[in-house]
């Protein structure tokens, strides 16, 4: 058993191990979008078709989407600290491939690393805070440091972008992580004990296999869609063989004796509801990304840096959700927090939605923006802790990697549909002779309505199933029972408790 010093030193390490967990993770989503920008650079630069230099972006999307399932379960089992460690190592290293790339295959190779680092580090970088922070309150705010983080990076991800490649080299978007990486590298192990499942637990590798194939399959499926249609033989073989594979995989692991996901985790309801609503939130979230950028640069004539630059308030919102949203789960429980916040963004995305050639910034697009802005940033941290009611030493790698999971899916389905939803109204409104601004605009109206009417959806729902809201302490506000085998989950793994024994 630990010592009190012991105990105190890993509480008195938390604060530093989380700003050093929560950098690694802005690190990590910035590379979600920092080549966006740099796109035309890179194709001039080493000689990009438009087919391969898609692939600039997709490989790191299908690399870090299809196996984010099997790294948070290996975390589970080999060490969170270490897998992690191990991401963060690896996608340092695949930064140096991508940055002194000359051959187009190089950078595309670099960036599927990437992506795989990016899935090792990521689930086991929330699985680590979730132990580190296990009450209700703390680990909301914990949560709510580690979404506005990310939310820079993901804001500042274009305008650091359009500034390397304008004023350096679009190499530079890469290089610039390999110091973010060699402190994660030196300062972590200091700060974090290890911690994993237990010793008797084993690797289900028909599971792994399985269920990775089948996120593989469906994340390809529905990038290709943006480039060859629903229809596109390509996309309707990957898509079927996603379905059966996932249908192999729920076969294999109902008779698996250590399985990789176990029923018992899905059908909890708290984190079946939670991660329904994740799903929600993330196609209308992501599908909002993408089309108000297009907007902007295509209906209101702002250039790419600029349009960057417009973001910056919606950084802002985010970041005051979130320091409200501990606020609100303790004060008024998990779902009504959700069920508000979901409420909130969608009144944002209609607000967005009416924006047309010719309206202002101030007066057109920042409204909608600070409001969608407000409920996105009072939502994730919710969000979050649902997902993650109840997982222990046993099963935080797995809980934070089907989280994960299921926003990357719900992010490529959201972008795949309401995207080509989007560009069927336009053509629709162009064949009508109403201009390709104003096409444009009501592809974009449309798409955006249907974001917040799934945003409504998942307040409906949230309200519906999470059940009556109770005392914040309870199971994470979330204001159900839990059954008899789950009650044990709920105990909170207190740092220099099951973690110190693991070894550091």
């Amino acid at each position: 058993m630990p010592t009190a010093r012991e105990t105190g030193s890993v509480g008195r390490r938390r604060g530093p191990a989380l700003v050093v967990l929560c950098f690694v993770q802005f690190m990590l989503v910035l590379d979600d979008n920092v080549v966006s920008v740099a796109l035309p650079s890179v194709r001039d630069d080493l000689g990009f078709d438009s087919a391969g230099l898609a692939w600039v972006v997709n490989a790191y999307f299908l690399a870090f989407g299809g196996l984010l399932l099997l790294f948070g379960r290996m975390a589970d089992l080999l060490g969170r600290r270490r897998v992690f460690l191990t991401g963060v190592v690896l996608f340092g290293a695949a930064s140096l491939v991508c940055g002194l790339a000359q051959e187009p295959w190089q950078l595309v190779a670099g960036r599927f690393v990437q992506g795989a680092g990016s899935a090792m580090a990521s689930p086991a970088a929330l699985a680590l805070i979730a132990l580190l922070f296990p009450g209700t309150e703390e680990r909301a705010e914990a949560f709510g440091v580690w979404g506005g983080i990310a939310a820079l990076g993901g804001t500042s991800g274009l305008v650091i972008s359009g500034a390397l490649t304008g004023l350096a080299s679009w190499r530079w978007i890469f290089l610039v992580n390999l110091p973010v990486a060699a402190v994660a590298v030196v300062l972590l192990p200091r700060l974090v004990p290890e911690s994993r499942a237990g010793d008797a637990a084993r690797l289900d590798v028909p599971g792994a296999v399985l269920g990775t194939g089948a996120l593989v399959s469906l994340v390809y499926g529905l990038l290709q869609t943006g480039e060859s249609g629903w229809a596109a033989p390509v996309v309707v073989g990957s898509l079927a063989l996603a379905v059966l594979l996932a249908v192999a995989f729920l076969v294999v692991e109902a008779r698996a004796a250590e399985p990789l996901v176990p029923w018992s985790f899905l059908s909890f309801r708290f984190r079946a509801v939670a991660n329904g609503a994740t799903l929600l939130f993330s196609a209308a979230l992501y599908a909002m990304a993408f089309l108000l950028m297009v907007h902007l640069q295509t209906v209101l004539g702002y250039g790419p840096l600029t349009a960057g630059l417009a973001h910056l308030p919606y950084g802002a919102g985010i970041l005051t959700g979130m320091w409200l949203s501990s606020r609100a789960v303790v004060r008024l429980g998990v779902r009504a927090a959700l069920a508000g916040s979901f409420l909130i963004t969608a009144a944002g995305l209609l607000l967005l939605s009416d924006v047309g050639p010719g309206d202002g910034y101030a007066a057109g697009v920042l409204p909608g923006m600070l409001v969608a802005s407000l409920g996105c940033g009072l939502s994730l941290p919710a969000l979050t802790v649902a997902a993650l009611t109840g997982t222990t030493e046993e099963d935080a790698g797995l809980g934070s990697a089907v989280l994960s999971s299921v926003q990357q899916v719900g992010g490529a389905v959201g972008v795949a549909v309401l995207v080509a939803l989007a560009a069927g109204r336009s053509d629709d409104a162009s064949a009508a002779r109403s201009g390709p601004l104003r096409a444009a605009t009501d592809g974009f109206s449309l798409a955006l309505t249907v974001a917040a009417a799934l945003l409504a959806l998942g307040a409906v729902l949230t309200a519906a199933l999470l059940g009556r809201n109770r005392s914040p302490e309870g199971v994470h506000a979330a204001g159900e029972e839990a059954p008899a085998d789950h009650r044990a989950h709920l105990a909170p793994t207190r740092p220099g408790t099951e973690c110190d024994q693991k070894g550091n």
